[in-house]
């Protein structure tokens, strides 16, 4: 039962000027592509090749004879989620049972910002800053290369990828204006507000 790369919510050139078609199309289509591929090529004949992906996840954690089909695995749900978690004319403030929990669990929104951009600036080297809820409270968390929220229980609310190819023909080594232009023109709420309503 192979994992399937989900096409892209948009255009590659829909993110422009903020993220560019180009590094869409290598992102989207080099590096996601190859996580798909490779974590299928592992698991066929195996009976993770039963498993949904993210059962797939869970039975391969923390195992050190299976980290690269964790690692795969992790890397191609990440990637979707990354992808659905931006939009065209999107950031700014978000509303509805978010926004009111954003406030009660950070202070308030700018607080929840400027620790969402800490995080995605300082994971140092590759990986991903995270909003989660956590035992019903909202978090700032950020995971190294593959690491998922979902290994440790929390529910992934939306996500920043900061490993290099996310950015880099873009901003170069500028990884802070890349958090800051993608929290401010390009975070989907509508996504982040859908996930943290099923998790009620």
């Amino acid at each position: 039962m192979a994992y399937k790369q989900p096409a892209l919510p948009y255009a590659e050139n829909a993110l422009e000027p903020h993220i560019s078609a180009k590094t869409i199309s290598f992102h989207y289509g080099k590096h996601h592509a190859a996580y798909v591929n490779n974590f299928n090529n592992l698991a066929a004949g195996t009976p993770l090749d039963d498993l949904s992906i993210e059962d797939a996840i869970a039975q391969t954690a923390n195992d050190p004879q299976k980290v690269g089909v964790f690692n795969n695995a992790a890397q191609a749900l990440n990637h979707t989620f990354y992808w659905n978690c931006l939009k065209p004319n999107g950031g700014g403030v978000p509303t509805g049972n978010l926004a009111d929990k954003i406030t009660a669990d950070f202070g308030s929104f700018d607080k929840f910002r400027d620790e969402l951009k800490n995080a995605a600036a300082t994971q140092f080297g590759s990986g991903w800053a995270w909003l989660v809820l956590d035992n019903g409270t909202l978090k700032v968390v950020k995971t190294g290369n593959a690491q998922t929220p979902l290994t440790s229980g929390q529910v992934p609310i939306l996500t920043i990828d900061v490993w290099e190819h996310a950015y880099y023909l873009d901003y170069q080594n500028r990884r802070p204006d890349y958090v800051a232009s993608l929290i401010d023109n390009l975070i989907n709420w509508d996504f982040a507000e859908s996930n943290f309503n099923a998790a009620q």
